[in-house]
C-alpha cells in the first residue's frame, strides 16, 4: 500500500469538509440500518449515497421479499436446503443469527409503519417488502429521526487511513455541485452494494463496485469472488430482473417448440437463437396475488402491450454479478468488521457465503443479510469509535494511491471504452456463466492489461474521476472474480465449471482474494493461519 504526505482535513480541492464518529458509504437497506443503529448507540453519523439516499439502488427501485420463517418447525428444513444449494459453505450460527435479528428489524418496521400486505387471515405478511420505495422512504426519514446527516448525490471515491494504515475517513465529489468533500471519521462502513457491471438490471446502475476498491486498495480481503455470476431472466425489452414467476411459465423456441430444461439450458439456446416464455401455469386466484404483491413485474409487459400470461414474450438474461451473486469483502467477526481495522463491510459489499454458500439466495436472503449485517455493523462501529474518543480528530490523515486517482499524472482514459471492455469479458454466457480454463484464462489476461492501462491514471473533469473510478472498480472486481474461478477446480454453488463439472469434496473451504497490481487467491484456511501467526 502506497500513500502520499500526510495532509491537513481542509485542503483548497475541499468543498465540505467534516468530522464525525462512523461514515456510512451507501444509502440502500444496509447502509440506512447501519446508520440507524450507530446512531441510536449515541455516536455522530454521516451518511453518502452515490445517488439519493431513499430511492437509489435495486431495493427502492424493484422491491424484495425476506428472509423469514414464520413457524419454527420449519426453520431446519428451510436451513438444510440452502446449505445443500450452497455446496456447504455457509455456517448454522451465521444463518440463525441473521434469521433472528431480521424478526426483529421486520418488527421494528412494523413499528415504524410500513404498510405490510395481509393474508387470509388478516396477519401481515413480513416477508415481503415489495413496496421498495416506501420501504426505503422510511428507513432515510428513520436515520434523520435518529440524529444522521445524509449526503445525497456525493459518492466517495477514495479511503483515508492514518499514519498506523487504520481507516481515518473518506473523500468523494459531490454531484451537483462538481465539489470535493471530505469526511475524517472514526469509523466506516462500507454499504456500496455489489457489482453488476452496469448491465442494465433495475436498480444496479449505481452498484459498480465501488467499495471492493476502495476497501482493497486499504489492505481488505474478499471471500467468494468465484460466486458472482448471477443472471437474471428478464423479458427482452425490460429491465425488471424479478426471477420467482417464471416458475410458472413455459418456455419454448422460436418455433413454438417447448424447452425442456433449467436455465443453464435457456442460456446454452441465447446464445444461437431467441427464447420465449409465457406464464400460462398460472392459476386465476395466483395472477390475481401476482398483479397484487409485484405489480413493477408487469409495468414493462403494459408499456408494450403484452399479456404475459396468455401471450409469448422474448427473454434474455441480465447479468447481476455479485449483486445476487454471494461475494464481497470478507467479514472477520460477529460485527461484520474486515480484516481492515475500522473498517465494516455489510449487505451486498459483503460476502454472504456465511448464509448462502456459493448459491444465490436472491432478494430475499440477500435483504434479511443487509438488515442484520448493517444493523451490527452500525453498533460496532459506533463502539470503535467511542474508544479512539479525541484521537479520531487529532490523527495524521493520508490518501491511498488509488487507481485513477494518481496525483500528476497526466495519463488518461475513456471511461466508456473501459467498461464496455469489462462487459464483453463478464457479460457473455460462453464466458462467465459457462466457465472453462482457457475461457477464464483468457479474460483474466485481457483484464490485467486492462488494469495496466487504468492504475496510473487521474482525470481533471469531476465527472470523469467518479466515471473512471467505477470503470477501474469494474476492472478490479472482474479480476477478482476471474481470478478465484480458477483456483476452484470443481463446480460449486452457481461457480459450474465445464473442465470440472463435479463437486470435490478436498475443495469443500473459502476462497479468499485480494491485491491490485498483483491478485492473489488463498484458501481461507491458509490465510487464518497467517493472521495468528502476526497476531
Amino acid at each position: 500500500m502506497s500513500t502520499h504526505d500526510s495532509e491537513p482535513a481542509s485542503t483548497r480541492s475541499s468543498h465540505l469538509d467534516l468530522e464525525t464518529d462512523v461514515l456510512v458509504i451507501g444509502g440502500g437497506p444496509a447502509g440506512t440500518w447501519a446508520a440507524w443503529s450507530a446512531a441510536t448507540q449515541g455516536a455522530k453519523v454521516i451518511l453518502v449515497d452515490k445517488g439519493y439516499c431513499g430511492t437509489s439502488g435495486a431495493t427502492a427501485a424493484a422491491g424484495t421479499t425476506v428472509w423469514y420463517i414464520s413457524k419454527e418447525a420449519n426453520r431446519e428444513a428451510e436451513l438444510s436446503r440452502r446449505e445443500t444449494l450452497g455446496g456447504f459453505l455457509s455456517e448454522r450460527y451465521w444463518m440463525n443469527r441473521v434469521l433472528d435479528q431480521t424478526r426483529i428489524n421486520l418488527n421494528r418496521l412494523v413499528e415504524w409503519g410500513y404498510p405490510f400486505s395481509q393474508d387470509d387471515n388478516g396477519h401481515l405478511y413480513l416477508p415481503s417488502l415489495h413496496q421498495g420505495a416506501e420501504y426505503m422512504r422510511l428507513m432515510r426519514k428513520q436515520v434523520k429521526k435518529a440524529g444522521g446527516k445524509i449526503l445525497d448525490h456525493s459518492p466517495a471515491l477514495e479511503l483515508l487511513v492514518d499514519l498506523d494504515g487504520t481507516v481515518a475517513g473518506a473523500k468523494g465529489i459531490s454531484r451537483q455541485t462538481n465539489e470535493r468533500w471530505t469526511v475524517r471519521a472514526g469509523a466506516i462502513i462500507l454499504a456500496t452494494g455489489g457489482c453488476a457491471f452496469l448491465s442494465r438490471a433495475l436498480g444496479c446502475n449505481v452498484l459498480t463496485g465501488d467499495g471492493y476498491l476502495m476497501a482493497a486498495e486499504v489492505g481488505a480481503q474478499l471471500s467468494g469472488m468465484e460466486f458472482s455470476n448471477a443472471y437474471a431472466l428478464t423479458p427482452a425489452f425490460a429491465s425488471v430482473t424479478k426471477g420467482a414467476y417464471y416458475r410458472y411459465a413455459t418456455f419454448t423456441y422460436e418455433d413454438g417448440t417447448i424447452i425442456e430444461g433449467d436455465r443453464r439450458l435457456i442460456a446454452r439456446t441465447l446464445l444461437t437463437q431467441p427464447v420465449y416464455a409465457c406464464i400460462d401455469k398460472a392459476s386465476e386466484e395466483e395472477k390475481s396475488w401476482m398483479r397484487t404483491i409485484q405489480h413493477n413485474f408487469f409495468l414493462p409487459f403494459e408499456r408494450v402491450g403484452i399479456d404475459p400470461f396468455t401471450q409469448r414474450f422474448p427473454v434474455t438474461l441480465r447479468l447481476e454479478g455479485t449483486v445476487r451473486g454471494t461475494g464481497g469483502l470478507r467479514i472477520v467477526d460477529e460485527t461484520c468488521a474486515t480484516s481492515v481495522p475500522g473498517l465494516y463491510a455489510v449487505g451486498d459489499a459483503a460476502t454472504r457465503e456465511l448464509i448462502c454458500g456459493g448459491a444465490s439466495g436472491g432478494g430475499s436472503p440477500n435483504a434479511a443479510w443487509a438488515s442484520a449485517s448493517g444493523y451490527w455493523a452500525g453498533e460496532a462501529a459506533a463502539s470503535y469509535a467511542r474508544q479512539l474518543g479525541d484521537r479520531v480528530n487529532q490523527r495524521s490523515v493520508q490518501r491511498i494511491d488509488g487507481a485513477a486517482l494518481h496525483p500528476g499524472s497526466s495519463r488518461t482514459f475513456d471511461p466508456i471504452e473501459v467498461i464496455r471492455a469489462v462487459q464483453a469479458e463478464v457479460t457473455p454466457y460462453d464466458r462467465n456463466l459457462f466457465r472453462t480454463e482457457q475461457g477464464l484464462s483468457e479474460s483474466l489476461d485481457r483484464l490485467h492489461d486492462l488494469w495496466r492501462e487504468i492504475r496510473n491514471t487521474s482525470f481533471v473533469s469531476e465527472q470523469q474521476t467518479i466515471q473512471g473510478r467505477e470503470a477501474a472498480s469494474m476492472v478490479a472486481t472482474a479480476r477478482w472474480m476471474y481470478a478465484t474461478a480458477l483456483e476452484r477446480k470443481e463446480s460449486r454453488g452457481m461457480h459450474k465449471h465445464e473442465n470440472y463439472p463435479q463437486l470435490d469434496a478436498k475443495q469443500h473451504h473459502r476462497l479468499i482474494s485480494g491485491g491490485l497490481d498483483r491478485v492473489w487467491v488463498k484458501p481461507e484456511q491458509e490465510i487464518s493461519v497467517k493472521e495468528l501467526i502476526k497476531q
